[in-house]
């Protein structure tokens, strides 16, 4: 059976053109990135790009996990898509920093819901022998993306003006709406899962706004680097302290076997990969001088490498365990930020980040999919929704924190006047240093600890 067969052909198509959308946005924005905040005014502020981002789109995976447990998935998808588009025209008709961050956070909230809805769209209507396979047909939709991407992005800034690479992906909405909208009608997708919703999965928005606001705050008061930061500070640790909790698996900030270790580990490998790869357009344009067009394809290697990361875990047959192929990609993924690292520095080539960062991404495709796999696996159908809400909660707090933590650094080398390619390096060093602690982890996302003479973990 395929997912590119009936009864799943159709789906699979408007799975797949939803995420072309996103991923399209995700690697001409990246590649412009630099060019769009320059024109703000917004440097030092730069990860607040980023962040702000993943901020927003935080608290729209809860709302999307609660809607879709309670009344299907077919409200947040489409409600995402719309928000995402109109955080695009948004973010390319700012003139100022804190609109143009402002409009980054209304896509994040978009992006928040679609990726929540489509992970419960992937539970309810395929069998869980397909389930690889669907994570790999999402995967494959970078493909396309990565590849014309950050050429389309370049030429278009280059010749047209930045604000036109926002305002082009909104029209790219229409197919991908076309596609899926019909099968989001079917029983399966446009009601509730088959048992109530546990009455301890309910009311988690005002947590995931705490946490939201809490993140935020993290980063503000990281921006300055001063006394007057402390009071932000606390506050922040504060609502994280408390919110957090109510968001997670019990025992995920712990890394408890099981579930909890699963979630815990999404957020790890993505603020990891997501922190190094958010700096590393900038670093080849300021550092080593490169066009926007020449640093936006450095990022293309890492979208293919993910998909054919993807797509191997998905084989019929697979002989190795999911938890193995989980710590297999958190090397490749250290070895792609080793990549990056040397690409700051002169006497190795630029190109090097290109290449170590395919062989980073292809680690993300092997990890990530992996514990999609996982998570449906110990998730019983009522809690599919909180579940994949919480694994996106996770990765967008670990990109948060990784990727405004570095963002810290990088303003703190503007404002003390710092070297700023040593800043950069530090910044892929701290990100090794989370894919380490993910690697001595993934041994804990089986279900339960190995027999001696057995495989360790639940097979796909």
């Amino acid at each position: 059976m395929s997912v590119l067969r009936a009864p799943y052909a159709r789906l699979t198509l408007g799975i797949v053109a939803t995420v072309f959308l996103v991923a399209f946005e995700a690697m001409a924005v990246a590649t412009v990135m630099p060019t769009a905040v320059r024109a703000v005014d917004g440097l030092p502020a730069y990860a607040w790009a980023f962040s702000g981002f993943f901020a927003a789109s935080l608290l729209a995976m809860v709302v999307a996990g609660e809607r879709s447990d309670r009344a299907g998935p077919r409200g947040p998808l489409l409600g995402g898509v719309l928000t995402f588009v109109a955080g695009l025209l948004l973010a390319g008709s700012a003139t100022s920093m804190p609109v143009f961050v402002l409009g980054r956070a209304v896509q994040g909230f978009g992006a928040g819901l679609v990726i929540v809805a489509l992970y419960v769209v992937v539970g309810r209507a395929y069998p869980e022998s397909l389930r690889p396979r669907a994570f790999a047909a999402m995967s494959a939709a970078w493909v396309l993306p990565s590849i014309v991407g950050p050429v389309v992005a370049g030429w278009v800034s280059g010749h047209v003006g930045w604000r036109w690479v926002f305002f082009g992906v909104a029209p790219l909405v229409v197919p991908a709406l076309l596609l899926i909208a019909p099968d989001l009608r079917t029983p399966a997708l446009a009601g509730p899962a088959a048992a109530a919703v546990p009455a301890t999965r309910r009311g988690r928005v005002w947590p995931a706004l705490a946490t939201a606001l809490g993140a935020a705050l993290l980063l503000a008061a990281g921006q300055d680097v001063s006394w007057r930061s402390l009071l932000p500070a606390a506050l922040a640790v504060a609502l994280l302290v408390t919110s957090l909790p109510r968001l997670l698996p019990r025992g995920a900030l712990v890394a408890a076997r099981g579930l909890p270790t699963v979630v815990a580990l999404r957020g790890l490998l993505a603020g990891a990969f997501f922190g190094a790869e958010a700096f590393i357009p900038l670093a080849l344009v300021t550092e080593r001088g490169l066009s926007t067009t020449m640093a936006g394809l450095s990022l293309t290697g890492a979208a293919l490498g993910w998909a054919t990361g993807s797509w191997w875990q998905g084989r019929p047959g697979m002989p190795l365990s999911r938890p193995v192929l989980v710590l297999l990609g958190c090397g490749l993924v250290a070895l792609g930020i080793v990549g990056a690292a040397l690409a700051v520095i002169p006497p190795f080539p630029a190109w090097l980040a290109a290449v170590r960062w395919t062989i980073g991404g292809a680690g993300m495709g092997l990890a990530l999919a992996s514990l999609g796999v996982l998570l449906f696996q110990l998730s019983p159908p009522e809690d599919q929704g909180a579940n994949s809400a919480a694994l996106q909660v996770s990765d967008a707090l670990g990109s948060v924190l990784c990727v405004g933590g570095a963002g810290v650094l990088l303003a703190a080398s503007y404002a003390k006047g710092w070297d700023r390619s040593l800043t950069l390096v530090t910044i892929d060093v701290l990100m090794l240093g989370v894919v380490a602690l993910a690697a001595a982890v993934s041994r804990r996302s089986a279900a339960s600890p190995p027999r001696r003479g057995q495989p360790d973990g639940v097979r796909a």
